[in-house]
């Protein structure tokens, strides 16, 4: 049996301070359900971290109606520091989080009746789909996109992730990386201008190469339908500055840290990441434990150094207060949870534990 990449199970958001941002995309955003929170010394990370280990504290969010969550990150032991430029469209790394929405209308006028800060006006995608921008407080930029997948409905505006935008120096060398390995081998568009949707956006004037990608088969693995379809956004400089988005920085300064994404057979995944010539750089080989939680993790570089995380989840708690947790080590196949089982996680908790922050 090969390896499976079954969806993008959460973004890493670096933040000064996690509970204030956990608040703030519980309010706007509908990350409300609490999977883990964790606070311990990212040792395996140290070549990304300055070759010194570091203390943090995170959380893993969730919005239950379809996506993948925000694994919130803060540092304990150093304070995190905010890229010195403004982030432009087409710097190398994740320049934006894709969200879902039902509609397009009712979630700009969510926003905007929360005051948050709306960088665009709904508009077309090359896809047809409607679309806008906008920024949380910490300077991270997200897409409001309108999409026909839920998972399930709670009456809120915004669902889970469903994509990202990613800048890149060499869109074939990307091209190569996302489809060999993470299995995006769609290409839904291919174009080079300057995008009337992106000009409001900082550094959204300039010209501009923008290939879009999904997959052709459907995800697989417990959390599958969960997480849901998902699409790449890659975007080159044609013209104008590029830089590097964390150019200078640590991994969990301030930003989008990571993309994640929840696999099956970790180990055949990683040779044919070494086989392609993207050899892991980060392996925690056996379970390892975040919170009430436990998996094995591993990382590696897309051609630009955008950091790529893969997860095997061994352990989920389904009801913590109940004591029941899930053990995914004793399932043989790939197929889904029963939804009712994955919905139940929602029922959990869904304030943080404020000691964690000391």
């Amino acid at each position: 049996m090969h390896h499976s990449i079954n969806g993008i199970q959460q973004i890493g958001i670096g933040v000064a301070n996690a509970c204030e941002a956990f608040e703030w995309y519980k309010k706007n955003f509908g990350f409300s359900a609490v999977i883990f929170e964790d606070k311990a010394t990212a040792s395996l990370m140290a070549q990304y971290t300055g070759d010194k280990e570091h203390q943090r504290y995170a959380v893993l969010a969730m919005n239950l109606q379809g996506g993948g969550g925000f694994e919130i990150w803060q540092y304990t032991s150093r304070t995190p520091t905010a890229s010195a430029r403004q982030i432009q469209i087409g710097d190398t790394g994740v320049f934006a989080v894709k969200l879902r929405c039902k509609n397009i209308k009712t979630a700009h006028l969510h926003l905007t009746k929360n005051s948050t800060n709306l960088l665009t006006s709904i508009s077309p995608n090359p896809m047809g789909a409607y679309h806008f921008y906008v920024t949380d407080p910490f300077g991270n930029i997200f897409e409001i996109i309108e999409d026909d997948y839920w998972f399930s409905k709670n009456g809120k505006p915004i669902g889970g992730v469903c994509g990202v935008v990613i800048g890149v120096s060499n869109l074939e060398k990307a091209l190569d990386f996302y489809q060999s390995i993470l299995g995006y081998d769609v290409i839904l568009t291919d174009e080079e201008k300057t995008f009337d949707d992106w000009r409001d956006l900082p550094g959204g004037n300039k010209k501009l190469k923008r290939v879009i990608l999904q997959h052709k088969e459907k995800y697989c693995g417990a959390f599958s339908r969960l997480l849901g379809p998902t699409t790449i956004e890659l975007v080159q400089t044609v013209s104008g500055n590029q830089n590097k988005i964390f150019a200078d920085r640590y991994w969990g300064d301030i930003g989008f840290i990571h993309i994640c994404y929840d696999v099956c057979h970790m180990n055949k995944l990683e040779k044919a990441c070494t086989l392609a010539s993207y050899p892991f750089t980060v392996n925690s080989q056996n379970s390892f434990g975040m919170g009430k939680a436990a998996g094995h993790f591993a990382y590696n570089e897309d051609p630009d150094g955008t950091l790529i995380e893969y997860v095997e989840t061994h352990k989920v708690p389904i009801l913590k207060k109940m004591g029941w947790y899930l053990d995914l080590r004793k399932r043989k196949d790939l197929k889904p949870l029963p939804d009712w089982m994955v919905k139940c996680m929602g029922l959990g908790k869904k304030t943080l534990n404020l000691n964690y922050q000391s």
